[in-house]
Order: structure tokens, then sequence, then C-alpha cells
């Protein structure tokens, strides 16, 4: 004896498959989330075949049955699988990754290795990634990789912009012809790539000051060190130390504490810093900037032991060491790998899935100490 009340009766249907009855509680199917094609015309009495036209809008069906099945579809919550959709049609995505090489600095290699891994994970819907490797260090190589893409007309590209004057007629091109760009790394908003991913520049120029200044008694002063880059040309690096900078007058500690910059050479670190530091015998405390707090650290330690604090970037296998013995204090990771991981996501996502992507998508920051370096497991090169 069945039994219902007449709102039930309204969301089922009684299927008569050989002596059976089958009961289909359509209320269950929109809670799952998990309605078919078939269950729309179970709903609508249709066939599979008519509902597939009108979601599909091919071929002809009656204007009263098109808004009755586009009605239910839509009581149902009906998604369609764009997954399956994506395997069944086949396609290719090409993606060209223009990234500085690694060899010139090992910083690369760990936003390689996640664009890789994603490309991995993402081969089987058709995402396929070329790398166009350039030297960071000279303009004209980056201009002539960046000309390499532009003859090929990728489905979609993911850049870390270093040159910013020199980037900007690229990108209007890359733009007028309609290929989709995500930057990682460095975020140059009025370029208006599809989307950004990486860290809040400016708020981690903010989190550095902080670090150097706790527990610093004034007066004190403290050097922002910007190391073998064009500081200049550089939009990550000048909201970095603008950010270092505002957190000593948002908090009203520019007569206590004075702030220095300063562009060292590589090659020449340990000379220049040796010049800075005699002609600035107050220095407490140095900012890095990029991940080279590892040409810094060895200097510290064997001239200024535990008197300077060191505040750098990323778990390279070359600060390692240094965050180990405590010639680095702290390490504001930037998380490279998961830049470049998310970078090719974020094109599979415009490109495959048809999602509205966010224009921004920030990556924690994360403050590593000697004390919980071993609780991240993140592969460093």
């Amino acid at each position: 004896m069945l039994s219902a009340s007449i709102s039930q009766l309204s969301s089922w249907r009684a299927v008569l498959t050989g002596s059976d009855f089958t009961i289909i509680d359509y209320s269950t199917l929109v809670n799952k989330g998990s309605t078919r094609i078939k269950d729309i015309a179970l709903k609508a009495n249709v066939s599979v075949g008519t509902v597939d036209r009108v979601l599909h809008n091919r071929g002809r069906v009656a204007e009263e049955v098109r808004q009755k099945v586009l009605q239910i579809a839509a009581e149902l919550k009906y998604e369609p699988n764009l997954i399956a959709r994506t395997l069944g049609a086949n396609r290719t995505y090409q993606i060209a990754a223009l990234i500085p090489a690694a060899e010139f600095d090992p910083y690369w290699q760990q936003p390689i290795n996640g664009i890789e891994q994603s490309e991995k994970e993402l081969r089987r819907y058709g995402i396929r990634v070329n790398f166009f490797f350039y030297d960071q260090h000279n303009v004209q190589s980056f201009l002539e990789q960046a000309s390499r893409i532009s003859l090929v007309h990728p489905d979609g590209i993911l850049t870390a912009p270093l040159f910013y004057r020199e980037s900007l007629g690229i990108f209007e091109e890359w733009k007028q012809r309609g290929i989709p760009f995500v930057f990682f790394n460095t975020h140059i908003p009025e370029y208006e790539p599809l989307s950004y991913v990486g860290q809040d520049s400016y708020q981690s120029g903010l989190l550095a000051g902080k670090l150097l200044h706790y527990g610093q008694t004034a007066p004190a002063t403290f050097l922002i060190a910007h190391i073998a880059e064009d500081f200049a040309n550089s939009p990550h690096l000048i909201k970095k130390e603008q950010g270092f900078r505002d957190y000593f007058k948002q908090n009203g500690l520019t007569e206590a504490y004075s702030i220095i910059h300063a562009d060292l050479a590589d090659s020449l670190v340990e000379k220049q810093l040796a010049a800075l530091l005699a002609t600035n015998p107050a220095v407490k405390g140095i900012f890095v900037t990029t991940s080279k707090a590892y040409l810094i650290a060895p200097f510290l330690s064997a001239n200024q032991p535990r008197s300077i604090r060191l505040v750098g970037y990323d778990l390279l296998k070359n600060n390692l060491k240094h965050i180990q013995e405590g010639a680095i204090d702290f390490i504001i990771n930037q998380n490279p790998t998961g830049q470049g991981f998310q970078g090719i996501s974020c094109l599979a996502d415009f490109l495959v899935f048809k999602k509205q992507v966010s224009p921004i998508r920030y990556l924690p920051l994360d403050i590593i100490t000697r004390e919980n370096l071993g609780s991240y497991t993140e592969a460093v090169v």
C-alpha cells in the first residue's frame, strides 16, 4: 500500500518495469546533486533525446516542451558533467610557460616542478605545456622567447613578468589576439591578466618589517637588500620595499628606526656588505627581497655572529643550511611550486572546464624558522 502526501507525489514518478514499480524521489536527486539527463526526461515524460536537444540547443523541439524541460532542469539543479564532456571532446590545449631558466637562479626550478606536476595531472583533459626559458638578467633573451610564443599562438600563457617596461607591448599584443595569460610571482594589474597567482608582495614587505622590528630596541637601522635585480624595473620588489617602509610609518616608528636601501651584485655581496656595515654600524637587521639570503648569511656568521637579524625568502637548498644554523632568522616562503601548479590549473579551469576564474589567487605568507623547518615537506632544490 503506497501512501504519500500531495507534495511528495508531485516529486515522484512510478515507472513500471516488468512487474515492479520503481519509485524515483526527485528531491533526493536535488539534494545529492546527481541529476542526469535521464532523470529530467522521466519527470518531463519525454525522451532522453528530446532533453539532450533542449539542453544543448540543437534540433527542433516544440516551444512548450522546451520550456517544460528547462523548468524541470532548473528545479532539479541539473549541471552538465564538464569533465565527461571534456574527456569526450578529444581536444588538446597548448599552454606556453614563459619562465626564467633555473640554471641562472635555482629559485625557478620550484615553479618549473609545479608546472610539470600540474600538467601531469591535467594531461587526460588535453593540457600540454611547452617551456620557453630565458635569462632573467637579459632583457633581449626575454623578448626573443616572447616573440617565439607569439609565433606559435598557444591557447594560453603562464609567465612571471619580471621586466615591467619591456613587457607592456607583448602583453597588449596577446590581449588583442585573444590569448589568455596568467601571471605568477609578479603581479602587474594594469596589464589585465586572466589571473595572478602568488603572494601579495606589499603585505609580505609589511610582514618582513614586523619580523625585523619585533624585540629590537631603538635606535636601530635596517637594510633592504636587493641582490642582482633591476629594482626600478621590478614591480614586485618595489611593492615589497614599500610595504616594509610603510610598516614603520604606520606604527609611528620612523624616528626610532632608520631604513637604508642597497642594490648588491651577487658576485660582490660580501665586499659591498662590508663597506655598508662599516659606514652604518647601527644596522641590526637585513631584509633580502629575493631568495638570495644565502649570499649574505655566511658573511654575517663570520663577521657579525648573532648581532644582525636576517630575513629573506624561499626554502631553497642554499638557504636550508643557514636556517638550521640560525644565520637566517626568518624565511617568508612564497611557495613557488604552488605558484607554478596553480598557474596551470587556473588556465585549465578557464580553457577546459569553462569556469569563471578569480582575477587574484593569493597564497599564504608562511613564516619559516629553524624551529618549524622540519614541518615543511615541500621539495627543495
